[in-house]
């Protein structure tokens, strides 16, 4: 089953001489369960392409569907809503809030949505993240892995169709990237999610089900 498709997705800035075209008729089908991996170099559009896919900026054209609904024909309050269910965020800068203790980071989009908060499926979480014995910690307290981690858990707390992951180790050494990737993978496969994670390393890239090269805004390959 598809839960992520993109369709002639066009993105531009600018007019005129000074238009960047950073997606080009873009055409994307990602499964569900599915850990797909996009690489491509600094100004390829891959960046851009996590933020259509996730609602986070319009298409100039196309469109992006997210578990059956296209997401680009929404306005603002209701999209705002479909991905805070829906689509689960992780970025390299974690952006956890510092007077939130761990638990509290974890939780608040489904307290912000207004959900019930399944706690045993957070305890299981937590538990499979190694983050059980710190969840009254704030993230102060917290290694760059230790955060990282509790950002993944956050994304995976509130159930979404999917998750896209932007460079989320690109802050980490290569030892407790490797760590992370594996739990990310681990953490996937147990909850049943689907990843999409933005990358420029191709090592990080081989750890994914399949790797999705963007150059100039095109996609290239889809193996």
């Amino acid at each position: 089953m598809t839960i992520l498709k993109t369709e002639n997705l066009t993105k531009i800035y600018g007019s005129g001489d000074n238009a960047v075209h950073a997606l080009q008729n873009v055409n994307l089908a990602i499964e569900n369960g599915e850990f797909a991996a996009v690489v491509g170099t600094s100004g390829s559009g891959k960046s851009t392409l996590l933020h259509m896919l996730g609602g986070l900026d319009k298409p100039t054209s196309g469109k992006v569907f997210v578990d059956g609904k296209d997401i680009s024909s929404l306005k603002d309050e209701p999209l705002t809503i479909f991905r805070r269910r829906k689509i689960g965020f992780i970025f390299q800068a974690y952006n956890l809030v510092p007077v939130l203790n761990l638990y509290e980071n974890i939780v608040l989009p489904l307290e912000l949505d207004g959900r019930k908060i399944d706690k045993d499926f957070v305890a299981q979480i937590t538990d499979t993240l190694g983050l059980s014995k710190r969840l009254n910690a704030l993230p102060n307290q917290l290694s760059g892995g230790q955060q990282q981690r509790v950002a993944i858990a956050r994304a995976l707390a509130s159930a979404p169709a999917i998750i896209l992951a932007d460079e989320p180790t690109g802050n980490l050494d290569s030892k407790t990237s490797q760590d992370v990737l594996s739990l990310l993978k681990v953490s996937c496969k147990k909850f049943s999610q689907t990843m999409v994670m933005i990358t420029h390393n191709e090592e990080i890239a081989q750890t994914a089900d399949r790797i999705i090269h963007i150059e100039d805004g095109h996609v290239i390959t889809k193996d």
